[in-house]
């Protein structure tokens, strides 16, 4: 009776072992290392700007777009120090920098942040 149960929990477990990973590559708000994606026609209006102007090579409007994302939460793919940087995506009506971020490695590897690092969807051109 014992050896029937724990082969019940085991193939029960081994059944759950490859739902459960199917479900993080594929969970909506970019689990671990593998972030979920996003359209250009999904961004806000201004994330296409902000993207506009990565690709230019600015000029930005805020001192701070441009400089090295650390990744401290290790949301994105774990890169060298320097790889991400970050820029601000306006956000109406707020009076400050507001939440929403765009963090690019080398072009065209961009994240969209819309809630300050807490998600990440890579932008899919």
């Amino acid at each position: 009776m014992q050896y029937s149960l724990r082969l019940f929990w085991l193939v029960l477990l081994m059944l759950c072992l490859p739902s459960a990973a199917h479900a993080r590559s594929h969970h909506p708000h970019g689990i671990g290392d593998l972030p979920a994606s996003i359209t250009l026609s999904e961004l806000p209006p201004q994330g296409r700007a902000t993207l506009q102007l990565i690709k230019q090579g600015g000029p930005f409007p805020y001192a701070r777009d441009g400089v090295v994302f650390g990744n401290f939460e290790h949301r994105l793919p774990q890169q060298s120090r320097g790889f991400y940087h970050e820029y601000t995506v306006p956000t109406p009506g707020a009076r400050n920098r507001g939440a929403r971020r765009i963090i690019c490695g080398p072009l065209p590897e961009c994240y969209y942040t819309g809630d300050h690092y807490q998600t990440f969807s890579r932008i899919r051109e």
